[in-house]
């Protein structure tokens, strides 16, 4: 190894990184994938087709979050105020794409009307970032899985 990775790695070693918590959101993503395209096929004015929207798109939310924070904690040693905070932080760091990141802070936006103001939630159809998903959240993965080798290695 030469002398500057090795360097990096000593480095990286002085912080804790929760390989294990990020590895098992990573493996959670088909699972939300799968749900979105699920989504997609269903009579979407059915109410319980739109409750499982709502809780496929607070997971998805909750799934960046939790990557995006574990990221930080291990990475980057700073502390986000928001959520959209923790995207723009990663963006920053270039640990994904501004494309990618354009729609992750549009989903995690969605948290606030998800989590408090479910009463008042449009529950008209497919959601847009439902059909969005399927493609944000592989290139989400693919792009946390290389940053954390770019950083570790």
């Amino acid at each position: 190894m030469d002398e500057m990775a090795e360097e990096k790695r000593t480095e990286i070693t002085m912080y804790f990184i929760n390989v294990e918590q990020i590895e098992s959101r990573l493996q959670f993503i088909p699972e939300l994938v799968k749900a979105c395209e699920e989504l997609e096929q269903v009579d979407m004015n059915n109410h319980l087709n739109q409750l499982a929207q709502e809780r496929v798109l607070h997971l998805a939310i909750e799934t960046v979050t939790d990557i995006g924070s574990l990221l930080i904690d291990g990475f980057i040693l700073r502390d986000a105020s928001s959520y959209e905070d923790i995207v723009e932080i990663l963006r920053g760091e270039q640990a994904f794409s501004s494309d990618v990141a354009v729609h992750l802070i549009e989903l995690v936006k969605l948290r606030k009307p998800l989590v408090q103001e479910y009463t008042t939630w449009s529950r008209d159809g497919l959601h847009p970032m439902t059909a969005k998903l399927p493609t944000v959240l592989p290139d989400f993965e693919a792009s946390v899985r290389s940053f954390i080798h770019k950083e570790m290695y």
